[in-house]
């Protein structure tokens, strides 16, 4: 092995079309939402090792009164995604909505933002983020 491919992307990874449920990559929330009491009950999944990507992917599960945290987070780049089932409160800026199945989003991360579940049932989403947040 090279020097180039020790160190280079993970190619096979990259390579890789298709991800069985079994290999998505958990994600620990509280590593990511750090001033968040509630990040134990989010759940967080991604598609591919991401470092070497410029997309992330996750199948994000948010358990009734998850919270990412009482301070709004930001990173770079943008992020969307899709509501699949329950309900989840978006806050961007100044802006608050509560998203429903079938609901979207897209802003810019770099605008200060938080994700909550205010209700009684599970929240599941699928979101992308360019570049990858972590």
């Amino acid at each position: 092995m090279s020097l180039a491919e020790f160190f280079g992307p993970d190619i096979e990874d990259r390579e890789q079309i298709c991800f069985r449920a079994s290999e998505l990559l958990a994600v620990d929330p509280k590593m990511v939402f750090r001033n968040a009491p509630q990040a134990a009950r989010i759940a967080l999944h991604q598609v591919g090792a991401g470092s070497n990507r410029m997309l992330q992917i996750l199948h994000e599960r948010y358990e009734p009164g998850a919270d990412t945290g009482v301070e709004n987070y930001s990173h770079d780049g943008e992020e969307g995604g899709f509501v699949l089932s329950g309900w989840i409160e978006l806050t961007v800026g100044e802006a608050v909505n509560e998203l429903g199945p079938g609901d979207a989003y897209l802003f810019d991360s770099r605008v200060p933002h938080r994700f909550r579940n205010i209700r009684d049932e599970v929240c599941i989403l699928i979101s992308a983020c360019t570049p990858p947040s972590f």
